[in-house]
């Protein structure tokens, strides 16, 4: 009784852990814009907003699933007259602010903001070093017991 079980029990999990086919983004509708304004100021706000769950593409490029369905909500608060900082506001507090491009300078995002800025340094400070290093050790001591 226990090797059916045994087999059945191998026979389920080696069905749960087959590879499953990802499934194709199809939006049904395209987004549809009343004029050339509302469509550029949505792409603009779009292109500052960071897909939640590619994490390294905004929603203006992002085909998952969930970029999709941000870019209709987006276009949704654009049409109830909210401002893009109130519909930014409303995204940070679903996601955090992981989902700005360029999250505002706070205490604990200045590391984000300054740390380019103070590993530059650190690396001129350090080449500078090196340099003076090399520089002192390459002088040849005068020698006047020499003649040319």
């Amino acid at each position: 009784m226990r090797h059916p079980l045994l087999a059945c029990l191998l026979a389920l999990l080696a069905a749960l852990s087959a590879p499953v086919p990802a499934q194709v983004v199809k939006d049904p509708a395209p987004l549809a814009f009343r004029d050339a304004a509302e469509e550029r100021r949505f792409h603009a706000l779009v292109s500052e907003l960071r897909c939640v769950m590619c994490q390294n593409q905004s929603l203006a490029d992002s085909n998952a699933q969930i970029a999709v369905d941000l870019r209709r909500e987006v276009l949704e608060l654009m049409r109830s007259g909210r401002s893009d900082a109130e519909i930014k506001d409303y995204l940070v507090a679903r996601y955090g602010e992981f989902v700005l491009y360029r999250p505002p300078v706070r205490g604990a995002t200045w590391l984000l903001w300054l740390g380019p800025g103070l590993l530059l340094l650190a690396g001129g400070v350090v080449l500078v070093r090196i340099v003076r290093r090399r520089s002192r050790a390459a002088q040849v001591p005068a020698d006047d017991a020499q003649e040319w």
